[in-house]
């Protein structure tokens, strides 16, 4: 019994010394970088990369109808890779059925030019900036009067057929133009209120706000919906649906409010409207947005403590973050960067295994072992790719995975790809890479080092063999 025993165990250590020399094991060096990767990160407010920021106070709501000079030097403020922009019906429709749809067609064609998606909101009117004229004039119904508190602007009524016919058909032209375009990252579900965030003096009863809700739904059935965030019923139904979710008030650590419209929304409102509002895991399946209260110098000037605006930030599993392009204060620095390391994903090879060699035409065993150190998910399936590369040939190789349920945490592959028979014989560089699914291009950063110039990450070598001929 013993010899047996002793003959098994040499049995599995031959085999495992055997596997080892014919098996290359790759354990890339992690890097502590900030990563600029696409769908997520800090985005630019109304501008794109590389144009001048705000003052540190300062910001506008007016989105940009024509193009935008480059600054001077390159601006104080993070590379992104989403430029968020927004607009009010009347730069959009200043005359009713003659839409300018050329501002959100420069805006994509800016976005690309600097290396950016384009997320978007219109926005139906604000405390200073009205509803188009020819809307007032139509015969819809208003709100309020003239000598009411607010009467400077005029308020809409939201149950009125009239407003959904005519902000229905700007949001539906809108689906019609732009729904699915691999460049737009993402549309605001807007209708209600001051910048269309969704509360107002004046709400409808649900039933109106539904269907002012069900429009960007029924136009953008292709694109990230954002819900935003003020009120519960309306937030519940929106991400139920489908939609991620956005708050404009990141960092709002004030303890008290006279304004019943404006409570503190860090400390009283936001964390207890996510349990409230049942969205907790919408993470998992679609992102969280967020946007700062004023802007981050206003925080410092305030006293407010960054650390824990962050930190909640993480808890909520924060994929983008908009500071208004206005500067970061440069003593808050090192904690954004820290921030922006942890935010949306961060994917890390940590171990890889494949043949040294194999045969053209033959399967080729294949252990991936990833992490995802960030607090979300990718939100597209960037497929995951292995190339074999020479001097004269290549060949793109799928891993058949899906990145969208790489929640935070550790993911294996173990499975075999198919080497193409037609493949020549020689040695070839093992590459890996995440690629776009527009170009087929590598298009995500690893918080590994070795990134070759174009993108993929080369992890040894293998040596493929011809396939042999039957002989006739």
């Amino acid at each position: 019994m013993r010899d047996l025993l002793s003959l098994a165990v040499f049995v599995f250590v031959s085999c495992f010394s055997y596997a080892q020399r014919d098996t290359v094991i790759v354990r890339p060096v992690p890097v502590n970088d900030v990563l600029i990767n696409p769908n997520m990160g800090i985005t630019t407010f109304n501008r794109f990369n590389g144009q001048a920021t705000n003052p540190p106070l300062e910001w506008s709501e007016v989105g940009p109808i024509t193009r935008l000079p480059q600054a001077a030097t390159k601006p104080d403020f993070p590379d992104t890779s989403i430029a968020y922009l927004r607009w009010y019906w009347t730069a959009l429709e200043p005359e009713q059925g003659k839409v300018r749809w050329d501002i959100i067609d420069l805006a994509l064609e800016e976005a690309r030019a600097h290396g950016q998606t384009l997320a978007i909101r219109l926005m139906p009117y604000s405390n200073k900036d009205p509803l188009p004229e020819w809307y007032q004039k139509s015969g819809a119904r208003r709100a309020n009067k003239p000598t009411d508190k607010d009467g400077s602007i005029w308020q809409p009524d939201f149950s009125d057929p009239t407003y959904l016919k005519y902000w229905g058909e700007l949001v539906a032209e809108a689906g019609r133009r732009y729904d699915g375009n691999p460049y737009l990252d993402g549309v605001d579900i807007s209708s209600v209120g001051y910048w269309g965030e969704g509360w107002s003096p004046y709400m409808p009863a649900f039933s109106y706000q539904k269907a002012l809700i069900d429009i960007w739904f029924d136009a953008f059935p292709h694109t990230t919906l954002l819900m935003n965030f003020d009120e519960q019923q309306a937030l519940s139904y929106g991400t139920s649906r489908g939609a991620g979710w956005r708050l404009d008030c990141l960092g709002d650590l004030r303890t008290k409010s006279d304004n019943p419209d404006f409570q503190p929304e860090m400390l009283d409102i936001y964390p207890q409207q996510v349990v409230r509002a049942g969205i907790q895991e919408v993470w998992q399946q679609r992102p969280v947005s967020l946007e700062v209260c004023g802007t981050v110098s206003e925080w410092k000037r305030d006293h407010f403590d960054v650390n824990y605006i962050l930190e909640q930030a993480l808890r909520w599993h924060v994929t983008s973050v908009n500071l208004k392009s206005s500067p970061i204060p440069d003593d808050w620095k090192p904690a954004f960067e820290d921030f922006q390391k942890k935010m949306g994903y961060r994917l890390l090879l940590r171990r890889l295994e494949y043949p040294k060699a194999l045969v053209a035409g033959s399967m080729m065993p294949i252990h991936m072992w990833w992490l995802n150190a960030g607090v979300a998910p990718p939100y597209i399936n960037y497929p995951l790719a292995v190339q074999l590369r020479s001097i004269r040939d290549s060949a793109v190789i799928n891993v058949p995975v899906d990145v969208r349920k790489w929640l935070p945490g550790d993911a294996v592959y173990d499975g075999s790809l198919y080497i193409p028979e037609t493949l020549p014989e020689g040695t070839y560089d093992f590459r890996v890479a995440m690629l776009d699914p527009r170009s087929g291009k590598p298009a995500i950063r690893f918080a590994i080092a070795g990134r070759d110039p174009d993108g993929w990450y080369t992890e040894g070598q293998i040596r493929v063999s011809a396939k042999q001929r039957p002989q006739q």
